[in-house]
């Protein structure tokens, strides 16, 4: 791993720059990570999964040069602005296939991704259904609040049945994502869902997705208060709801089992719905590198090269 410098004075006058090691680099400090201010109206849930985000990084102890944040559009997409480190605020529904290509690039990192429900099911829905089946290693945590916010209140596509929005004056007809038995569908090897409204629970699920060694699903029930207040108050014990977490005898290597969960009456289960270990893309094009390297060791570039050019002719 990288290391920061020290400048420390020499008797020529210069400085000189010396390498702190990994193990006397203290935790970055909320202080440390915070960009700019969030801009999101105040009560809005993704504050507490912001907040959850920095106490992460401290707690596992990642420096400015290990952090990858990286968002689509939409209210909650806003993350890479306000983390003080390496991050991309990408295109509509685009932020899956970029962050692939720092997860395959970088095996050294690990690639956090944030999004919302119309980015994440919407115009990004094939993206999200591909990268899941690939398992490229990533931790996907979508903020679902049941609207289109960030535009003033349309139908997403986790709407339930009966919202009225701008675009559905008179209630939506249409059957909404059910998000945890997509991405079990989609292939995705470690699925959990969470609520703003818990933090201990958020933080819990995000180390649990972060040790996994592939694609990992979080979706977050997060309150817009302004389109949609009280939303998930069902979920919120302070009022009056249930926070009901997965039985604990639930078997997380049971994709049937997953589904039966997923498919409980809101506000169903909170916690790690499906957990298992299969090759990631990571790995296999890691092993397609190096047999390709194999064939052509001890070959200079030029070599290489006319290589390829005599099998053309």
């Amino acid at each position: 791993m990288s290391s920061p410098l020290v400048e420390a004075p020499v008797r020529s006058g210069n400085i000189v720059a010396v390498p702190l090691p990994d193990s006397e680099r203290k935790p970055l400090s909320k202080k440390e990570l915070s960009a700019d201010q969030p801009t999101w109206c105040p009560g809005c849930g993704d504050f507490s999964v912001l907040a959850l985000y920095f106490k992460l990084i401290e707690k596992r102890k990642l420096w400015h040069e290990k952090i990858t944040t990286i968002a689509g559009i939409g209210c909650s997409s806003r993350f890479p602005y306000f983390v003080q480190a390496h991050g991309a605020h990408y295109i509509h529904g685009r932020a899956l296939p970029f962050a692939s290509g720092v997860s395959l690039s970088r095996p050294d990192l690990h690639v956090f991704v944030f999004g919302g429900d119309g980015d994440a099911f919407s115009i990004g829905g094939n993206h999200f259904n591909h990268t899941a089946r690939k398992n490229i290693k990533m931790t996907y945590v979508v903020m679902d609040n049941w609207v289109y916010g960030l535009t003033k209140k349309q139908t997403s596509p986790t709407s339930p049945t009966g919202f009225k929005s701008k675009t559905d004056v008179w209630g939506s007809m249409d059957q909404p994502i059910n998000p945890m038995k997509q991405a079990i569908s989609a292939g995705a090897t470690f699925v959990a869902r969470t609520t703003h409204t818990n933090p201990n629970h958020v933080l819990q699920m995000m180390e649990a997705a972060m040790d996994h060694d592939g694609f990992g699903f979080i979706e977050c029930l997060s309150e817009c208060v302004e389109f949609y207040e009280g939303a998930f108050d069902a979920s919120n014990p302070r009022k009056g709801g249930a926070f009901n977490t997965v039985p604990a005898d639930h078997d997380v290597t049971d994709e049937m089992a997953a589904y039966k969960i997923a498919d409980s009456a809101f506000p169903g289960y909170f916690g790690i719905y499906y957990n298992v270990d299969r090759p990631t893309k990571n790995a296999n094009e890691a092993k397609i590198n190096a047999s390709s390297q194999e064939k052509v060791k001890g070959l200079k570039d030029w070599q290489i090269l006319q290589k390829n050019f005599d099998r053309l002719k």
